[in-house]
């Protein structure tokens, strides 16, 4: 039998998914990818096919979580994970974040694997401490149009917690931040995409509300290698993983517009119900328990990256209506 360690990716074609898989790949252990490319685009992981240690698995995991032989480690990314996505599929996005984890977790105690948990600063809602830290227990309006995947994570945390305690799975909670890089959809509605998208097609840059809300980008480079060290640490509760670098969304969109070079001009729209006003991770946690680690791409240069892989696709992506 074959020594080398093996891991499942929900979730696995789309964004952090894909990244995660040649990670892992890179890292010796053979991938299974799962994904039912509702939001996942096979474009992400088709370099990978020829990998002898990679498999893919074209199956929706609210249904049935099926995959022979054994498994060291499940990583739960399957969700969608932008407002445009979960806004337009709730239902599906609350059933990926209770059903889906529900069988992802009752796939773990089967084959008595570490399981890792994809949650989000979403958790905290509109924040009213900040920088958050994993000891606040968040903001967040259950029946707002965010509630599905706010609490659709939240929930996920408590399945996770609860298989831990009960049934004693080892599981990890990783809550993501602002996260940025190539491979995210050019249309997906998040802040990189559509001041990118926009700036690269001459349009202006919508912001909304007047631009003073925060935000703080992670490399996905940076942030991957967090998820992994979190993975093979003894850190059983929640931890956050991202950039504590802090910037306005106007100050961002200047960035954009300085990097490509636009004469694009700023738009503004009504802030969306319940958008946070402040996002900042706390992530002295994570520097304590995962060796150190910190965010080291600088923004700039995740930036640069960034561009070189919109720039080569702007044209093939009609612009949002």
């Amino acid at each position: 039998m074959s020594s080398t360690e093996r891991a499942l990716v929900t979730g696995g074609a789309g964004f952090i998914g894909s990244h995660l898989c040649e990670r892992l790949l890179d890292d010796g252990l053979e991938v299974v990818c799962m994904d039912n490319l509702l939001t996942g685009d096979m474009a992400n992981i088709e370099h990978l096919f020829g990998h002898e240690r990679f498999k893919f698995f074209h199956q929706d995991v609210t249904n049935h979580i099926h995959v022979p032989g054994r498994l060291d480690y499940i990583l739960h990314f399957a969700s969608p994970a932008s407002p445009i996505d979960y806004l337009q599929l709730p239902i599906q996005t609350l059933k990926v974040g209770s059903l889906g984890t529900h069988k992802a977790l009752g796939l773990a105690r089967d084959k008595k694997a570490r399981f890792l948990l994809a949650s989000t600063s979403e958790v905290y809602g509109d924040p009213q401490v900040h920088p958050q830290k994993e000891d606040y227990w968040g903001h967040v309006n259950p029946v707002g149009p965010r509630g599905c995947y706010d609490e659709a994570k939240r929930f996920a945390e408590a399945m996770a917690m609860a298989y831990q305690r009960h049934h004693g799975v080892e599981t990890r909670i990783v809550r993501i931040f602002n996260t940025y890089g190539p491979r995210m959809r050019l249309n997906d509605g998040r802040v990189l995409p559509a001041f990118m998208s926009q700036a690269l097609r001459g349009e202006d840059l919508t912001v909304f509300g007047d631009g003073s809300q925060t935000r703080s980008f992670c490399y996905v480079d940076d942030l991957v290698e967090g998820i992994l060290r979190l993975l093979r640490s003894d850190e059983k509760m929640p931890t956050n993983i991202g950039n504590p670098r802090e910037m306005t969304i106007r100050e961002f969109g200047e960035k954009i517009l300085e990097l490509t070079g636009s004469k694009s001009k700023f738009c503004t729209k009504p802030l969306p119900t319940d958008d946070p006003k402040q996002r900042r991770p706390d992530i002295s946690k994570a520097k304590a328990v995962l060796g150190g680690w910190e965010p080291k791409v600088a923004l700039e240069e995740g930036l640069k990256r960034t561009l070189e892989y919109f720039q080569a696709r702007i044209d093939r992506v009609p612009a949002a209506n």
